[in-house]
């Protein structure tokens, strides 16, 4: 995974914190089918996600408004993915939406090897 690439703020940043059961049934394959969804729905602009060993990981997901948000938020295979994430994949979870103000970054320049 990699950071994401994003316009210029202001835009909605969904945060998804999790911490995985050891279930996996299918979890993989839904997390990408969810992804490529994503990345079909108006007002998408990027994703990030990491999941440490234990199991707690994170999903950002970027928007550019709140109605992108909560049209995705109904998109019936998401909504399945939901339900099963619930059932089967996760212990627990905790969703923040923010609004972005403000961003920057830093990308050091590459070295030459000797």
């Amino acid at each position: 995974m990699s950071i994401a690439s994003l316009p210029a703020p202001p835009y909605y940043v969904v945060c998804f914190s999790s911490h995985r059961t050891e279930v996996e049934h299918g979890y993989g394959d839904v997390g990408a089918a969810m992804v490529e969804l994503a990345k079909q729905q108006p007002g998408f602009l990027g994703f990030e996600s990491a999941r440490r060993a234990d199991g707690f990981g994170i999903i950002n997901s970027y928007w550019r408004d709140e109605e992108s948000i909560r049209a995705w938020k109904a998109v019936v295979d998401h909504v399945e993915a939901q339900r099963r994430g619930r059932a089967d994949w996760y212990t627990r979870y905790e969703i923040r939406v923010a609004l972005v103000q403000r961003a920057y970054g830093f990308e050091a320049e590459p070295v030459a090897l000797r």
